[in-house]
């Protein structure tokens, strides 16, 4: 594909055609990681677990002997 480089307000950005984002798994509002290597720009999608935690394992991080209790939050 061949796209050009084109100003978006004091800004430029490329389009990239919905193949392409289908091809490379990226949807529209996805966060990417960007580099530049040897003068070739890398664009891969960023593949994080919702909220930034994985419950697994936050969960396994919970001592086994563990007793949830009660706590006195005042008056409503």
């Amino acid at each position: 594909m061949i796209t050009k480089v084109q100003r978006w307000g004091n800004s430029q950005g490329l389009r990239l055609n919905k193949q392409v984002l289908e091809e490379a798994h990226i949807s529209v509002g996805d966060e990417v990681d960007l580099a530049v290597r040897g003068g070739v720009i890398l664009l891969r999608p960023v593949r994080r677990v919702r909220g930034g935690q994985d419950l697994k394992k936050l969960v396994a991080q919970i001592p086994k002997d563990y007793k949830p209790g009660e706590i006195d939050w005042g008056q409503c």
